[in-house]
C-alpha cells in the first residue's frame, strides 16, 4: 500500500511539472510572437503611420485587446481548445502592434537590459510561487484590490499628467506584478486537474495559465521599463 501511494505522488508531480512546462511554453511562444510583431511594426513606417496615425484604430486595438482577454476568461469553457489557442495568439499579435512604440522610444540596449531583469525577476518569483508551502490566496486578494486602485490612479493621471503620481504608480505597479507572478504560478499549479493530461480541458487550462503569466510578464516589463529604460 505504501508503494502504491508513493507511485501516485510521483505521478502527481510528473503531471504537475508537465502541465506547468506547457503553460510556460505557450507563454514563451506568445511573448516571442509579440516581440516579433512589435519589431516588424517598428521597422515599417507605413504600419506605424497606420496604427498610431489614427486614434480610432489605435484605441480600437487597445479596447479589442481588453475585449479578447475578457472573452477568453469568460467563455473558454464553451470553446474548443483550438479556438482558445487561436484567440490567445491573436491577442499576442495585437499586443505586438500596440507595443511597437517602445522600439521607437527606448534604446535597444535598455530594452534588452530591462527584458533580462524582468525575466530574472519573473523566474525567481515563479519558482517561489511553485515551491512555497505558504497559501498565497491572501496575496492574490490584496494584489487584485491594489491593481484596481492602480488602474484608477493611472486613468486619473492620464488626464492630469502628474509626475509624482506617475512614479508612485510605477513602483506600485512593479510591486503588484512581482507579487502576482508568484500568486498566479501557485494558482495555475493548483488548478491543474490530475489525470486529464492530453484532454481538451487540460489544453484550455494551459492556455488560461499562459495568458495570466503572459499578462504578468508584459506589465512587469513595461513598469520596469519606466525605471530602467533609456530614451533615444
Amino acid at each position: 500500500m505504501e508503494n502504491h501511494f508513493v507511485l501516485d505522488a510521483d505521478q502527481v508531480r510528473r503531471e504537475q511539472i508537465s502541465f506547468i512546462n506547457r503553460v510556460y511554453a505557450w507563454m514563451g511562444g506568445a511573448l516571442l510572437l509579440t516581440a516579433l510583431v512589435a519589431l516588424v511594426t517598428a521597422s515599417s513606417p507605413a504600419l506605424l503611420q497606420l496604427i498610431f496615425g489614427s486614434k480610432i484604430l489605435f484605441y480600437g486595438l487597445l479596447f479589442g485587446e481588453l475585449g479578447l482577454v475578457w472573452y477568453l476568461s469568460s467563455a473558454i469553457q464553451r470553446m474548443s481548445a483550438t479556438a482558445a489557442t487561436a484567440w490567445f495568439l491573436v491577442y499576442a499579435f495585437l499586443n505586438g502592434l500596440t507595443l511597437s512604440f517602445i522600439f521607437l522610444l527606448y534604446t535597444a540596449a535598455s530594452l534588452a537590459g530591462t527584458f533580462f531583469v524582468t525575466a530574472a525577476t519573473f523566474g525567481a518569483m515563479s519558482v517561489y510561487g511553485y515551491y512555497t508551502k505558504r497559501d498565497l490566496t491572501t496575496w492574490g486578494n490584496l494584489l487584485m484590490m491594489a491593481l484596481i486602485g492602480l488602474i484608477l490612479a493611472s486613468v486619473v493621471n492620464w488626464f492630469f499628467n502628474n509626475e509624482t503620481l506617475y512614479w508612485i504608480t510605477t513602483y506600485v505597479g512593479i510591486i503588484i506584478f512581482v507579487g502576482l507572478v508568484a500568486y498566479d504560478t501557485q494558482k495555475i499549479k493548483n488548478m491543474n486537474i490530475i489525470g486529464n493530461e492530453g484532454t481538451e480541458e487540460d489544453h484550455k487550462e494551459a492556455i488560461m495559465g499562459a495568458l495570466a503569466l503572459y499578462l504578468d510578464f508584459i506589465n512587469l516589463f513595461l513598469y520596469l521599463l519606466r525605471v530602467l529604460g533609456r530614451r533615444k
